[in-house]
C-alpha cells in the first residue's frame, strides 16, 4: 500500500476487508479490518505485525483458588463459552463521520484506488452464545497519524450470572521481550490495591506466577498506559530482529500481559502442563471481579467487587502505533 500522503488516511475497499494506511513522521502503518473474520485482523507498524488473531471481547479469567473454593466457576461457568465462541452479527462502516453501505464485493466497485479520509470508523456488534444472549459493541476509530481509538459497550441482560471480567483480548504473534506501564506496583485486583504504589514499572519477559495450580495472575489495576516491546516476528524472510514497541493508553483501566490465554491457564492442573510460550496475550479490562478470600480461601467476594452482568458497561482506550515517535 503506497502511503505518500501524510495528511489523510488511504483507504482500500477490498471485497471482504477494509484496508487503512498512512504515515506519521515518515513511519508507515497499515491496518486491515475484516468483515468475514469479524474484526481487526492486521495491525502493521514499526515494521512488525502486531496481531496473531482478531481481537475479541473477553469475559473469562482463569479460576483462582478462591473462585474454586466459593464455587464461582459453577455459578458463572457459562462465561467461558461466551469467551470462546462469541459471534459477530453486524458490521457498520463510517468514513469521516458518515455511515456508508457495507463496502463488500460489488458495493466496493464505486471506489477508486486513491480514496482518502481523515477518519474511518468500524463498529462490530457481537452476541454471546449463552442463554439469554448478551451483546457487545466494539468501535475502532482510526485517525490521521495512526491512532486507533477503541470503545467497548456491553449491554446488560437480566438473568445472567456475575462476570469474572469484561475486556478486550489482543494476541500478538510472538512473546514480548518486556512491557513497561504506569500504574500500581505488583499484582493488583479491585479488592487488592492497598499495597500498590503508583509509578512507572518495567517487567522483563512475560512472567507467570508459579502457583502450584495455574490460575489467573498478572493483573494490574488503575493503569494509565502500557508499552509492549517485541524483537521477534513470525516472518522467516525478516532476519533483523529489531526491538520495537506499541502503546496502549487506558486511563485507570486494568490489564494483564501474559504468554497464555485464560483458557490455556484453566486447562493445566500443574505448571509443567502449560504449553510452550509462543504468543503475547494482552487483555485490557473495563471491569474485573475481586478475588475475595477475606477470612480464608473460599470466602466470597464483597458485593462492591462483583461484576454485574445485568448492567450496562462501557470503557475505552487507544492504541498508539509509534510509541516513540
Amino acid at each position: 500500500m503506497d502511503c505518500t500522503n501524510n495528511e489523510k488516511l488511504k483507504i482500500i475497499y477490498g471485497d471482504a476487508t477494509l484496508g487503512i494506511g498512512g504515515k506519521k513522521e515518515g513511519k508507515e502503518f497499515h491496518y486491515i479490518f475484516s468483515y468475514a473474520a469479524s474484526g481487526m485482523e492486521s495491525l502493521y507498524a514499526e515494521g512488525k505485525e502486531w496481531l496473531y488473531s482478531v481481537p475479541k471481547p473477553t469475559f473469562w479469567r482463569a479460576a483462582t483458588d478462591n473462585d474454586r473454593g466459593n464455587k464461582f466457576c459453577q455459578k458463572s461457568g457459562v462465561w467461558i463459552a461466551a469467551d470462546l465462541f462469541i459471534k459477530c452479527i453486524d458490521v457498520l462502516v463510517k468514513v469521516d463521520g458518515k455511515e456508508i453501505p457495507l463496502p463488500v464485493m460489488g458495493e466496493n466497485n464505486q471506489y477508486s484506488e486513491e480514496e482518502r479520509a481523515e477518519q474511518v470508523e468500524l463498529v462490530y456488534t457481537y452476541e454471546t452464545v449463552i442463554n439469554p444472549p448478551a451483546r457487545v459493541q466494539v468501535s475502532y476509530r482510526v485517525k490521521t497519524g495512526g491512532r486507533i481509538f477503541i470503545s467497548v459497550h456491553y449491554k446488560g441482560r437480566e438473568g445472567l450470572p456475575q462476570l469474572p471480567v469484561f475486556g478486550m483480548r489482543f494476541i500478538m504473534p510472538t512473546c514480548a521481550d518486556k512491557f513497561i506501564y504506569e500504574g500500581l506496583s505488583g499484582e493488583t485486583y479491585p479488592d487488592r490495591k492497598a499495597g500498590g504504589v503508583e509509578g512507572i514499572y518495567e517487567v522483563e519477559g512475560l512472567p507467570v506466577t508459579p502457583y502450584l495450580r495455574p490460575q489467573d495472575c498478572g493483573m494490574h489495576m488503575d493503569t494509565k498506559w502500557v508499552e509492549i516491546y517485541r524483537s521477534r516476528q513470525l516472518s522467516n524472510c525478516q532476519k533483523e530482529e529489531k526491538q520495537t514497541c506499541i502503546r496502549f493508553e487506558m486511563e485507570k483501566l486494568g490489564f494483564s500481559c501474559l504468554p497464555y490465554t485464560a483458557c490455556e491457564l484453566e486447562n493445566a492442573d500443574h505448571q509443567e502442563e502449560l504449553p510452550p510460550k509462543r504468543r503475547t496475550v494482552m487483555c485490557v479490562y473495563g471491569a474485573v471481579r475481586g478475588v475475595g478470600g477475606i477470612d480464608s480461601w473460599g470466602a466470597d467476594v464483597e458485593p462492591a467487587y462483583y461484576v454485574d452482568a445485568e448492567k450496562d458497561m462501557d470503557f475505552s482506550f487507544c492504541i498508539v502505533p509509534f510509541a516513540k515517535a
